[in-house]
């Protein structure tokens, strides 16, 4: 092993002092640069789903007895609140036999655990197995008395009988209809009062 000599040990010092002065002179450049204009507001994260579910899947009951089966491409599950937030959404309503009574299909949904309630919006339809046809931008389901409703415009179509008005309330069987100034033609051809 080789010893230095004593004009190798200064040099040696001096290349390691100007080694950490370059280096501090670097850092010292970077942290006096100007950082531009800062935003005056802050961006605050959107609120998460505490569950996100891809294939959703759930049936609704009231005393025993099956009401609907809610189906989902989404489902975001939000646990304070116990509500659920649906995309791609359909719900098969069944009458008391078991039978499925009709189909709704939307963009959106807001399921309620609480009470199995659930508002649908964007594009809902309901279509029987009959053939009857109920649009609306947004229908609400209520499953302690087992009615669909909405204060929207909607329009109502069987066979040749088309009714539209400005809110309807049914069952989803569509076998006791109450509506709020309905207009269209019946089934042979007469017009609605009030046209």
């Amino acid at each position: 092993m080789r010893r230095r000599t004593s004009r190798e040990r200064p040099a040696r010092a001096i290349r390691a002092v100007l080694s950490v002065f370059c280096v501090l002179s670097v850092f010292s450049l970077f942290s006096c640069e100007d950082s531009g204009v800062r935003p005056t507001t802050t961006v605050q994260a959107p609120d998460t789903a505490d569950q996100v579910l891809e294939g959703f899947s759930h049936y609704v009951t009231n005393d025993g007895i099956l009401r609907s089966r809610v189906e989902a491409d989404t489902a975001f599950f939000y646990e304070p609140t116990q509500i659920t937030e649906l995309h791609k959404v359909k719900v098969v309503f069944y009458d008391v036999k078991g039978a499925e009574s009709s189909t709704l299909t939307a963009r959106r949904g807001t399921y309620r655990w609480q009470d199995g309630s659930m508002q649908a919006s964007g594009n809902v339809v309901v279509v029987s197995p009959d053939g009857r046809r109920l649009a609306t931008e947004a229908l609400r389901y209520d499953n302690a008395t087992n009615l669909i409703s909405t204060d929207r415009h909607f329009t109502f179509d069987r066979g040749s009988e088309h009714l539209e008005g400005n809110s309807f309330r049914s069952d989803p069987d569509f076998r006791n209809v109450v509506t709020d100034r309905p207009r269209g033609v019946s089934g042979d051809g007469m017009l609605l009062p009030g046209q």
